[in-house]
């Protein structure tokens, strides 16, 4: 049974037995464009992907799966190396404890994306970033555009282009770098990774 057979089964869910790990060859290659119409099971694996998402940022459904929690997943990461990419980013609580009025600042399942244009200025998290394909800690800036502009294609084959900043960027540009077979601490300087250039902005 293929790869993406086992994962679209019907009854499965995707959990961290799914995602490979780092070193893993699937994880260093550049992942091949989906053709439209979409194949069910190239619809599906998005939808469980988002649903790996989902359950990951719920608590109780965290623990009973034993999953960490993620805003991004690509389908490298379960071994399907085709250009599909799904972030659920929740919005955060007002400073009074209020629940958002929308649930989350990006939802969605996204097939052949791709930058098309992004600012001069960099960002990076000032807590640096992880992976749910790398099991230790890897310190240091992550430098990324502060704002890009993605075009990608939807589960219906339609054509969309959003405009990104801040923490929502760093999520699509960390899931885009893993359908070309980029790591996050590739982008990590090595000989000073805390260093601050001009201009950068750090993110909580």
């Amino acid at each position: 049974m293929s790869v993406i057979k086992r994962l679209t089964r019907s009854s499965h869910l995707i959990d961290m037995d799914d995602i490979i790990r780092d070193g893993h060859p699937t994880l260093r290659l550049k992942a091949e464009e989906v053709t439209f119409p979409l194949s069910d099971e190239e619809i599906i694996l998005g939808e469980k992907m988002l649903g790996f998402l989902r359950n990951s940022q719920d608590p109780v459904m965290a623990e009973k799966m034993g999953l960490r929690g993620g805003v991004g997943l690509a389908a490298p990461q379960v071994d399907v190396s085709k250009r599909i990419i799904a972030v659920l980013v929740p919005n955060p609580e007002s400073p009074d404890g209020e629940p958002p009025k929308e649930a989350y600042s990006l939802q969605e399942v996204l097939y052949n994306p791709k930058i098309v244009s992004h600012s001069v200025q960099r960002a990076a998290l000032k807590d640096g970033e992880g992976c749910l394909s790398v099991d230790e800690d890897k310190p240091g800036y992550v430098l990324r555009n502060s704002r890009i502009t993605v075009e990608y294609f939807d589960k219906h084959g339609e054509k969309h282009r959003i405009k990104l900043k801040g923490y929502n960027s760093i999520v699509v540009q960390h899931e885009i770098d893993h359908i070309n077979g980029v790591m996050f601490y590739d982008r990590i300087n090595i000989q000073e990774p805390f260093r601050v250039e001009d201009g950068l902005i750090l993110l909580d």
